[in-house]
């Protein structure tokens, strides 16, 4: 009986014991559970990813303009990995914006969509009727589209519903060469105005040698892969856009667009200062930086390489006007597509936030030459510095007031496709303006006439 009365009173002693200790292990537990939810409450912004699940995010991105494009982006994957280490965001370089968007929509019809992609801004309806994207207006707040130009917004959205993100974004300026400016008698402080200005301009700066031949063009405007772009910014000059708001009736056929178009022929056809049919988008800047054009329409996302590589001095300056100034927007807008894991969304718009931050914005624009899309990107010290040192990045920017949306529509791969194909009929002169117009209207109505209610 006194062995088993031993035995009982150290049991009891044993669960006391026992007991007291997961008291306090409990209390223990509390205190650390505080400390962690504390801790990653701190961590939420920092990245620390001690408890979150690693995600890897596919991140579909065009190079359609000269530049090291594909290093800056590589760079920008890597802080935002450093910043959040949980994240890793792959790069899948796709070539053209065309490009780009094929295999984008090819990857959606497979059920194997990127996480999210720089796509064109004007891609957005064709998304749309895809069902292929997230909406982005409950992501962010109202203050942060705010931040954005509106000129840029307006290719965001489709009614009050905002669908991607502006990033590098552009619009068309007028380049021009200096040193040919001072050769031909003109001011090189002073770009032509006006369409009077520029076909003077272009016509004393066109160069003919001993035998006859040109030897330099004074004016290069391109004539494939975005020739609805410049037909739209001449169009705009002239006082119309070609399309409405909502992706469904362009506006191709209207008194102003036919002056437009007769105009950009004349330039080659008739003035004989540009060279005539068909001039390549990427030949263009390599004309102007050899030196065999004094002056040329292009986007401004080729400002970073016109500087780093032109031998001369050149200015950048606004689109000479018609009856006003005017340039449609043009460049990429981030996109996040919508059958991706909710996590995955959530990563996908960290990114953004990460890729539209002020100071990254303005490093985007200088590296780059695309217009800085926020107005607290150009209040920043890194781009204010810039600006100062190099007059011509700000042009782009002082240009939105007189820009424009571009044009956007259903089916819009198909819409631009056939305008491109009639502008480019009417440059080499085997349609006149009007009629390629007129094509080009009946053609995008029967196209579009199922979108209109």
């Amino acid at each position: 009986m006194k062995k088993l009365s031993l035995v009982i009173m150290v049991w009891m002693l044993l669960l006391t014991a026992c007991s007291s200790g997961g008291q306090q292990g409990a209390a223990g537990n509390g205190n650390s559970v505080a400390s962690a939810d504390q801790s990653g409450k701190e961590s939420q912004g920092s990245g620390n990813a001690e408890d979150e699940q690693p995600i890897e995010l596919s991140f579909y991105f065009p190079v359609a303009v000269g530049g090291p494009i594909t290093s800056f982006i590589d760079k920008l994957a890597a802080d935002f990995h450093q910043e959040n280490p949980s994240i890793t965001v792959k790069p899948v370089y796709a070539g053209s914006y065309q490009d780009t968007m094929t295999k984008a929509a090819t990857a959606v019809q497979g059920g194997n969509a990127p996480d999210l992609a720089v796509l064109l801004s004007t891609e957005l309806y064709s998304l749309l009727e895809m069902d292929a994207l997230e909406e982005l207006t409950p992501r962010f707040s109202e203050e942060y589209f705010n931040g954005f130009y509106e000129a840029f917004m307006s290719n965001t959205k489709s009614g009050d519903q905002v669908w991607s993100v502006p990033f590098q974004r552009s619009t068309i300026v007028l380049y021009y060469n200096k040193d040919m400016f001072k050769e031909a008698g003109l001011d090189p402080e002073k770009a032509p105005a006006n369409w009077d200005e520029l076909r003077e301009f272009a016509s004393k700066l066109t160069v003919k040698d001993s035998s006859g031949s040109v030897s330099q063009w004074g004016l290069e405007i391109p004539s494939t892969g975005y020739q609805y772009w410049m037909l739209q910014a001449l169009s705009l000059q002239s006082g119309s856009n070609i399309v409405n708001n909502n992706g469904t009736e362009v506006y191709f056929n209207k008194p102003e667009v036919k002056e437009a178009l007769q105009f950009y022929t004349d330039l080659g056809r008739k003035d004989k200062v540009m060279p005539e049919g068909v001039l390549e988008w990427a030949t263009v800047p390599s004309d102007f930086i050899s030196g065999k054009t004094a002056m040329m329409f292009h986007t401004t996302g080729n400002l970073s390489k016109v500087k780093a590589d032109a031998t001369f001095d050149f200015g950048v300056a606004y689109l000479p006007a018609n009856k006003s100034y005017g340039s449609p927007t043009g460049g990429g807008n981030l996109y996040v597509f919508k059958d991706i894991p909710e996590e995955r969304k959530a990563a996908a718009v960290k990114f953004i936030e990460f890729l539209t931050q002020p100071e990254r914005v303005a490093q985007w624009s200088i590296d780059t030459g695309y217009v800085g899309t926020t107005e607290a990107a150009y209040e920043t010290e890194l781009l204010k510095n810039y600006v100062a040192g190099f007059p011509q990045a700000a042009v782009a920017r002082d240009q939105m007031k007189y820009a424009s949306s571009e044009l956007s529509t259903y089916q819009n791969g198909q819409v631009t496709k056939l305008f491109n194909d009639n502008i480019q009929s009417a440059l080499l002169g085997e349609m006149t303006p009007e009629e390629a117009l007129e094509k080009s209207q009946q053609q995008a109505d029967d196209i579009l006439k199922k979108y209109r209610k």
